[in-house]
């Protein structure tokens, strides 16, 4: 068997089903219950030994430790609480996963995700990094987003696998990008669901009706797609046209918005910044560009 059937598993055609499933919080179990659904050959393990009842009442195989379980499958998946706690098991594992593909399911840094694959390089494996955008009810269908990078070959070898637990998406050998997916597309509705609860505090501070206004800023949401992408890519060729009309025209609503919010005691520090960036992008000459010309101030 070459170096690259070893680390793929593709010499080993009667274990291309059988999977591991390292860690069986709410997450990591829903997997390990969708791949047996799936028909995959499943062995499970977590340091939690009772975890894994249920999972073997549906017919898993269970392993007393991570390395017999890892010794079980060509595909190994981890789904464990944070980056400490896989190099705590993979410390566990240095003689069980030559051959094998590591899949890692763990939510952890994008430099931390290219060091578990330096790891496993190291220890003659192949390995994928993951990240689960979705709740465990949800695992195996559509709803739930993976994003993975890491080995081309292993996730040849093994897509057809992961592509059963929902939709993923492969961002190129590099294993630190989906990690950068993960992470940017959280922050993104972080920033979004933080600045709509100050919002609620504002409207809810003169007697709006909450629930009816946020009705009326769900209905408004469909516009923002095309917006979002005529933002990207103004930000890409560097060329900034009017999104939401001229700067010198958007500025002028900043401190109407930043006194009102003071006025009625609700946090406007985004709003100063706002206003901050807008008022030095028309000194610099730019008061003719839109919103997303802003991107060039980040960051200086």
């Amino acid at each position: 068997m070459t170096t690259t059937e070893a680390k793929t598993g593709r010499g080993a055609a009667a274990e291309a089903t059988a999977v591991t499933v390292l860690g069986l919080g709410a997450m990591g179990s829903a997997l390990a219950r969708t791949f047996l659904e799936r028909g995959h050959r499943t062995t499970v393990w977590n340091r939690t030994a009772h975890r894994s009842a249920s999972l073997a009442e549906a017919g898993a195989a269970t392993a007393p430790t991570a390395a017999e379980a890892v010794a079980a499958s060509p595909l190994v998946v981890l789904c464990l609480l944070d980056g400490p706690a896989v190099e705590q098991v993979l410390g566990t594992l240095e003689g069980a996963v030559e051959g094998r593909t590591l899949v890692n399911f763990t939510s952890c840094s994008p430099d931390r995700a290219r060091e578990f694959a330096r790891w496993a390089d190291e220890h003659g494996a192949a390995y994928l990094d993951g990240k689960v955008m979705g709740d465990p009810p949800y695992v195996g269908t559509p709803d739930v987003q993976f994003p993975v990078s890491g080995s081309r070959e292993a996730f040849a070898a093994h897509g057809a696998a992961l592509r059963g637990l929902g939709t993923v998406t492969y961002h190129g050998e590099d294993a630190g990008l989906a990690a950068v997916e993960f992470l940017a597309q959280v922050a993104v509705s972080y920033e979004l669901l933080i600045g709509f609860l100050h919002t609620l505090r504002l409207v809810r501070a003169e007697g709006v009706d909450v629930p009816e206004f946020a009705a009326r800023v769900a209905a408004s949401l469909p516009a923002y797609p095309a917006l979002l992408t005529s933002m990207a890519g103004a930000v890409d060729r560097g060329e900034y046209a009017p999104d939401l009309g001229p700067l010198d025209v958007q500025a002028a609503l900043m401190d109407d918005m930043i006194g009102h919010r003071e006025t009625r005691g609700v946090e406007a520090v985004r709003m100063r910044e706002v206003k901050k960036l807008m008022d030095r992008r028309i000194a610099d000459g730019h008061g003719g560009e839109g919103f997303s010309s802003l991107f060039e101030l980040l960051g200086r």
